[in-house]
């Protein structure tokens, strides 16, 4: 079970889901759950058990509530008494008829970020070369064939911005934490902005260029029928405002901004 549930964690995970692990770690006297038993749960989704009925409701209800709290990993461990009057230090009674105690370790899981980057560039490439050292994922796509190829890229999508988001929906573009417009072509570029607003991705969108071309791209949106108020949720120009002239520096500038989002703090 334990091999089941670890991979249906990092799928989750690999799915820009937030993930809560339950681990029986230690019992006594009659328990439902053996050290070993093991659940994981996302927003949306629940598998394995640590031993099912109350302890299981308690486990769930804790490790929910965790999981929604959560801007980082984070953990506890948790010990059950399982009948009503149980007592001691940091005990947590259950209404059961066991009669024993099991220990439980609560632990949430951050996916890691993964860009997509709309335009393989050199400014794409820059980025990609910095997520390394990060492990973060990073994806391509770009209407270019030569450009549609970055090294160990986890997708690579050589295809124009229409067919791509024919293909992808508000749910499928969710495995990206991070979409990046960074198209040669401003006009390619407005596509997969107006694209994604419609197919609803609420993920962090940012658009690489000036105040020019995003007023620009703010009008067209409006006219085209996106509300202000998720075309104000749009980043543009990206990256911190450290001076950043090359692609190399600008893409410190654009990771430390996904970084500083990405741990909850503000730069």
């Amino acid at each position: 079970m334990t091999a089941r549930i670890l991979q249906w964690s990092l799928d989750q995970l690999s799915l820009n889901r937030k993930v809560g692990i339950a681990s029986v770690v230690s019992t006594s006297g009659s328990v439902p759950g053996k050290v070993g038993a093991r659940l994981a749960l996302t927003e949306i989704g629940i598998e394995g058990t640590v031993g099912g009925a109350g302890l299981e409701m308690k486990v769930i209800s804790r490790l929910k509530e965790l999981l929604q709290e959560a801007t980082k990993p984070c953990g506890e461990i948790v010990t059950y008494g399982l009948n009503k009057g149980a007592k001691g230090y940091e005990v947590q009674p259950l209404d059961s008829l066991c009669g024993g105690r099991v220990t439980v370790a609560l632990e949430v899981l951050i996916p890691m970020p993964h860009i997509l980057l709309m335009g393989g560039g050199h400014c794409a490439k820059a980025i990609a070369e910095a997520c390394k050292p990060l492990d973060w994922n990073y994806s391509v796509q770009d209407s270019r064939a030569e450009y549609a190829v970055l090294e160990g890229a986890s997708e690579t999508h050589h295809s124009c911005p229409k067919d791509f988001l024919m293909a992808e929906n508000k749910e499928s573009l969710s495995r990206f934490s991070d979409i990046l417009l960074l198209g040669h072509d401003w006009k390619e570029d407005e596509e997969r902005l107006l694209g994604l607003l419609f197919a609803g991705y609420d993920g962090r969108l940012g658009v690489i260029g000036s105040k020019a071309k995003w007023n620009a791209f703010t009008k067209v949106a409006l006219e085209a029928g996106i509300d202000q108020d998720r075309l104000d949720q749009v980043n543009c120009p990206i990256g911190l405002d450290i001076g950043a002239e090359s692609p190399e520096e600008i893409a410190i500038a654009v990771l430390a901004e996904i970084l500083a989002s990405h741990k909850g703090v503000n730069p």
